[in-house]
């Protein structure tokens, strides 16, 4: 199947990109990679009259620390996020997650900007952008405005964007010390959209988990910052408390069923998840066995 007839503009700058989107509105959608709109374009599931190309606007590109905080262009590629000095030392969990994401075809074309615009609840870098605690900067004709990325996703393919604004970029606070990250997904085979994936930032103090935010996606419409790990901070965790934690966590998860799996086995598979997540944080063997199949 081919895409619907299109006309196409290549925009110039930032602002260039936001005149036309005001322009046009919902008639219009923004091309960066083009691996998420460009298939949806070819199958159908959007028929936009405009394309708007922001390629051309080399100002969204780049990864700099600066203050104690990480930007990134909304234009970054993943294979660029992948193979960042900078990434690695101050972000490490998306170095981790991004080797996940689909195939290296994709990531050399793919964009952290488009990706979390598509905000696919399957997912990784909506996941970690929510356990970063991450800020997207969102540019339109008033201005700049900054939204936090627990509530940038609203729902399945649905942001706080609008039509007539552009993701420019995402800011990141540096990894502090003692700080720990977890990442891990349950897929048919790597590179396939996961089935169930988690990806967590801790503090990790004295043997203890002092904060953790443990993300979980494919579990809903959107990433799920699960509050159930809250029972696990400051006290020596046990693997009785991990069950509870654990169970408490199956109440709070309500996973979609499709042809992949059912919603018992996402919750089964994210409480395996979470097992494993603490058992690596805290280098404790013995609260592994929580996180068998």
């Amino acid at each position: 199947m081919k895409a619907s007839a299109f006309s196409y503009a290549r925009a110039t700058s930032v602002g260039n990109a936001i005149e036309l989107l005001v322009a046009h509105g919902e008639r219009a959608k923004v091309l960066s990679g083009g691996q998420s709109l460009m298939p949806a374009m070819n199958l159908r599931l959007v028929a936009p009259e405009l394309i708007v190309d922001i390629g051309d606007i080399n100002e969204l590109r780049g990864i700099a620390v600066r203050g104690g905080v990480v930007t990134i262009g909304a234009l970054t590629r993943h294979a660029d996020l992948l193979k960042s000095p900078e990434i690695a030392a101050h972000a490490p969990l998306l170095t981790d997650a991004v080797a996940h994401v689909a195939h290296p075809a994709i990531r050399n074309r793919g964009t952290i900007g488009g990706s979390l615009a598509h905000a696919d609840p399957a997912s990784e870098l909506p996941a970690c952008m929510v356990a970063l605690n991450a800020t997207i900067i969102i540019s339109g004709s008033a201005g700049e405005r900054r939204v936090p990325a627990r509530d940038f996703f609203t729902g399945i393919y649905e942001t706080a964007l609008s039509a007539q604004e552009l993701l420019v970029a995402v800011e990141l606070p540096v990894a502090p010390k003692k700080s720990a990250h977890f990442f891990c997904e349950f897929a048919r085979r790597h590179g396939d959209y996961a089935i169930v994936g988690m990806a967590a930032q801790a503090i990790v103090e004295n043997d203890l988990l002092a904060d953790l935010r443990p993300v979980f996606f494919a579990v809903g419409n959107r990433p799920v910052l699960a509050n159930a790990g809250a029972k696990l901070l400051k006290t020596s965790v046990t693997p009785a408390l991990l069950s509870e934690a654990s169970d408490d966590l199956g109440e709070e998860l309500d996973p979609p069923e499709d042809q992949q799996a059912s919603s018992s086995m996402r919750r089964h598979l994210a409480k395996v998840l979470l097992a494993r997540c603490v058992s690596a944080l805290l280098g404790r063997p013995d609260l592994s066995a929580g996180g068998s199949l």
